[in-house]
């Protein structure tokens, strides 16, 4: 069902995929908006056990989106590096692809929340953190992405530099 990377040389290892999901800040959501059109949009997210976390408004353009069909993608890239001499970029990114699930309340919404908190906010006091979730929580839903297939891809002068290093 899903493509296989045309420049094999070039895919990640599926540890480093899952290494960029665990450090990376940020990703681009994408589904199916408004008249068949593509939606993207930036969202924080945590990665745990092969499924994506993301929290989001009760109502909106995403959730409308995903009620529709529930199919997605979300995008990290974790490198750029623009190299103008050589007309290119050092880049390293990852895409996950799956089904998406809105969680409005209970266990699974709460865990989406806790893990996010571990994520953003690790520092903060357990009472801190039952102050917000109590504040914010009934504002919002939590996005919950089974992962189906992960892929990862990087510029060939890494793969060049990771085959160096002995990576």
């Amino acid at each position: 069902m899903f493509r296989e990377m045309r420049r094999k040389n070039q895919q990640l290892p599926e540890g480093e995929c899952l290494r960029i999901l665990q450090a990376a800040t940020a990703g681009v959501l994408a589904v199916e908006g408004d008249g068949g059109y593509p939606y993207a949009v930036p969202l924080s997210f945590a990665w745990a056990e092969g499924k994506l976390y993301f929290h989001v408004a009760r109502s909106g353009h995403k959730l409308d989106a995903l009620r529709r069909n529930p199919k997605a993608s979300f995008c990290i890239i974790e490198q750029d590096q623009i190299v103008p001499q050589e007309y290119t970029t050092y880049f390293r990114s990852v895409i996950a692809f799956g089904k998406v699930r809105i969680v409005e309340e209970g266990a699974e919404k709460r865990r989406g929340l806790d893990l996010l908190a571990d994520k953003y906010s690790p520092r903060e006091s357990a009472e801190s953190r039952e102050r917000e979730i109590g504040k914010l929580g009934s504002a919002l839903y939590v996005l919950v992405m089974e992962v189906e297939h992960l892929t990862g891809k990087e510029a060939k002068e890494l793969v060049q530099e990771r085959k160096k290093s002995g990576q």
